[in-house]
C-alpha cells in the first residue's frame, strides 16, 4: 500500500507539472529540486503509511525498537521513494488522469501478488517482506535485494532526465544501472526458498541456577528462580527413582529459535517454554522431556500412566491434570484417566524398586501392531 501510494500521487503530481508546463519555463531552479518539491509531501505520506501503525504497537506495548528491528523499515522507506520516481517518470509521458488508478493498482498488484507465484524470487526482490517471528531479525542481504532492483530502476531514470549530455548516452547509462540492479537482484535471490536468509535467537535471555542451568526470554522470566529450584529437585527424584538418566546441563526455551530449530543434544535441551513459566506447568514440561519411551507408537494407558507416576512423584500433579483437562474429557478419555489413576496409587503404595521396575516396564511398552 505504502508503495502503491507513492507511486500513484508522484504520477498525478508529475502530470501536474507536465499540464503547467513548469518544466518549460526558465531554469531559475534545477528540475530536480522543482519535482522533489512536488514529491516530498508524496514520499512523506507514504512513509506515514508504513511506519504509523508499527509505531501505535511499539506505543501501546511501551517498546524501544532495536537496531536490527530498524532493517526492514528502512529498507521499505527506501522503496517508498524509488516507487515515487517511477511513478513521477510515467506522469511525464501518459496523461494523469489516466495514469494515476493504473499506476496504483499495477504498483499494488506487481508487489502484493508475488507471494502467490512460483519460483519464490519475485517475492524476495519485490520488497513485500514477509513475516518475521519472535527473535528472527531477517540479513543485510535479504533487504537490500528489493532496494537493488527498483534502486536501480529509479536511479537509472534519474540520469535518462539529466538536462545535459547526449539522449542516447544518457539511455544507455540508464539502462545499464536498471539491468545491472535487477539481474543482481535476482541472481541474489534466485536460490532462496520461501524464507529469505534471516538469523534467530537474537532475544535477550535471563538465565538462573546451575545443573540444569534455565533461559527464557526476559519478558517471561518472572519466577524462573524458583522454577529452576524445582525442575532440578524433580530431575533428580526421577533419576533416583530409576525413571530416566538425564542430567542436562542447559534448558533453553526454544520459542525464541523462531523458524530455524536447532536440535537439542543430550546436554542441551532446547524446548518451548514460552508463557510456562508464569503459568506454572514449565517443571511438568522438562519432567515429560525426561522420560524416554523406547518406541515411538505408545499405548496411551502406559503413556497417560508413565506421566502421572512422573507428575506424582515430582509434585507436578496439578500441571498433569491440567493438561488432561486442556485436552478435553469425553467418556472415553474419563474412562482412561480412572484406569490410570487406579493403576498409579497401586504402584505408588509399592517399594521404591517395584516402582522403579513399574517405570522401566511403561518406558519399554509398545503400541500392538493391527494387521
Amino acid at each position: 500500500m505504502a508503495y502503491a501510494t507513492a507511486a500513484a500521487l508522484s504520477c498525478w503530481e508529475s502530470g501536474r507539472l507536465r499540464n503547467a508546463r513548469v518544466l518549460a519555463l526558465a531554469p531559475a531552479r534545477s528540475r530536480y529540486r522543482i519535482a522533489f518539491n512536488a514529491v516530498a509531501p508524496v514520499i512523506v505520506l507514504s512513509w506515514l503509511v508504513l511506519l504509523l501503525p508499527a509505531a501505535v504497537s511499539l506505543a501501546r506495548s511501551a517498546t524501544l525498537p532495536t537496531l536490527d528491528g530498524l532493517r526492514l523499515p528502512l529498507a521499505g522507506l527506501v522503496l517508498c521513494v524509488a516507487h515515487a520516481v517511477l511513478g513521477f517518470a510515467v506522469g511525464c509521458w501518459v496523461p494523469r488522469v489516466i495514469a494515476t488508478p493504473i499506476v496504483a493498482v499495477a504498483d499494488w498488484i506487481t508487489v502484493a501478488f508475488t507471494r502467490a507465484v512460483l519460483p519464490y524470487w519475485p517475492r524476495h526482490v519485490s520488497g513485500q517482506f514477509g513475516s518475521v517471528g519472535y527473535g528472527e531479525v531477517p540479513d543485510l542481504v535479504t533487504a537490500a535485494v528489493p532496494v537493488l532492483l527498483a534502486g536501480g530502476v529509479a536511479v537509472g531514470l534519474l540520469v535518462l532526465w539529466l538536462p545535459f549530455g547526449p539522449r542516447t548516452v544518457r539511455a544507455v547509462v540508464a539502462t545499464a544501472l536498471a539491468v545491472t540492479g535487477a539481474l543482481g537482484a535476482y541472481r541474489t535471490a534466485s536460490g532462496w526458498s520461501a524464507t529469505p536468509p534471516l538469523t534467530s535467537g537474537n532475544v535477550a535471555m535471563a538465565c538462573a541456577g546451575q545443573a540444569p542451568r534455565m533461559c527464557v526470554p526476559e519478558f517471561d522470566a518472572r519466577g524462573l528462580p524458583q522454577v529452576q529450584r524445582e525442575t532440578a529437585k524433580a530431575l533428580a527424584v526421577l533419576r533416583e527413582a530409576g525413571a530416566t538418566e538425564a542430567r542436562p546441563a542447559l534448558i533453553t526455551d526454544s520459542y525464541a529459535d523462531g523458524r530455524l530449530h536447532r536440535p537439542s543434544t543430550d546436554t542441551e535441551w532446547r524446548m518451548i517454554l514460552a508463557g510456562s513459566v508464569g503459568s506454572g506447568d514449565a517443571t511438568y514440561r522438562v519432567v515429560i522431556r525426561s522420560l524416554h519411551f523406547r518406541c515411538e507408537q505408545v499405548p496411551a494407558r502406559d503413556a497417560h500412566a508413565a506421566w502421572l507416576w512422573a507428575a506424582v512423584r515430582t509434585d507436578q500433579e496439578d500441571a498433569y491434570r491440567a493438561r488432561r483437562e486442556q485436552e478435553g474429557r469425553d467418556p472415553l478419555a474419563t474412562e482412561l484417566e480412572k484406569q490410570v489413576r487406579t493403576e498409579v496409587d497401586e504402584v505408588l503404595a509399592k517399594p521404591a524398586a517395584e516402582q522403579s521396575r513399574w517405570i522401566g516396564r511403561m518406558l519399554d511398552s509398545c503400541q500392538a501392531k493391527t494387521s
